[in-house]
């Protein structure tokens, strides 16, 4: 963890892009309680499958950006899209002053044929690196618990490297309720040379059905214990999410206490719960 002790702690926050304008409303409204107490670095937002919430996706990027005055990070997957459908999209964020991306591989949706022109985040930080030079600062996503499509633990290091090397300047984690598994994942990033900031992702625990099937579809696993307590409380919500903050904030703090560089939180475009959190950190 030595390596991400020198980096200054930074905070963030992740939004998707709400479908009506009414939730679009309510992201403004939770983005400003946010900005008010966590203060972020950045928020980030979401960009579904083969480009499916590009406009949305946009609009609540530009809109932020405008109403909150923090620096907007929006996601920008490669998979679906084509080398000019990526450069109009930059330039367009470009012209709206958007100083940051999250470029990530992307899932391909079903029914879609093509893959595009990418077929790995390395090559899209590769893209925007040789169209717009250092312009942008860009996140990559670091998976300490592995990919769940990846062939093996060393190959899925080399994959998370080459974005490195393509030019990424900092990542941010999967989420994952198991602090070793993210220990390891640092140490195995320095013994590759790799020196960047690895900031931990946090989901929130607010209902446990929708994380379960959530954390099966994209490999994080919910440890056995955790998993069975959650489970003991059945449709208890209010316990649920009662002992979910108190998981979650014993986790950050240990992370916190470690050396992370910081904290990114998953906040499912709610603030309470993520600001209960972050009143229990002790920075």
């Amino acid at each position: 963890m030595q390596s991400q002790k020198k980096f200054s702690r930074q905070f963030s926050c992740e939004f998707f892009p709400p479908k009506t304008e009414q939730g679009m409303e309510k992201l403004f409204a939770v983005s400003k309680q946010l900005k008010e107490v966590v203060n972020p670095a950045f928020f980030s937002v979401t960009f579904g499958a083969g480009g499916s919430t590009r406009e949305r996706t946009f609009e609540a990027v530009t809109q932020i950006s405008k109403q909150s005055a923090v620096n907007v990070a929006p996601h920008l997957s490669c998979i679906g899209s084509t080398r000019e459908q990526l450069a109009e999209i930059l330039q367009s964020y470009k012209a709206q002053n958007i100083r940051r991306i999250v470029a990530l591989r992307g899932d391909l949706p079903s029914g879609t044929v093509g893959k595009g022109d990418f077929n790995y985040a390395n090559e899209l930080v590769s893209f925007i690196r040789e169209q717009h030079g250092d312009y942008f600062h860009i996140e990559v996503a670091a998976y300490p618990e592995f990919h769940p499509q990846a062939r093996s633990a060393t190959h899925d290091l080399q994959n998370f490297k080459r974005k490195i090397e393509a030019g990424a300047n900092t990542a941010i984690t999967q989420y994952f309720y198991n602090m070793d598994a993210y220990l390891r994942f640092v140490d195995s990033c320095e013994k590759m040379g790799i020196n960047i900031a690895i900031t931990p992702g946090i989901m929130p625990i607010t209902n446990y059905t929708n994380l379960a099937r959530f954390s099966d579809a994209c490999g994080a696993e919910i440890p056995l214990w955790l998993r069975k307590r959650l489970m003991d409380f059945g449709d208890d919500t209010d316990s649920i999410k009662e002992y979910g903050i108190d998981v979650v904030s014993d986790l950050c703090n240990r992370l916190l206490a470690a050396g992370a560089p910081g904290l990114h939180f998953y906040t499912l475009n709610q603030a309470e719960t993520t600001l209960r959190i972050w009143n229990n950190l002790k920075q």
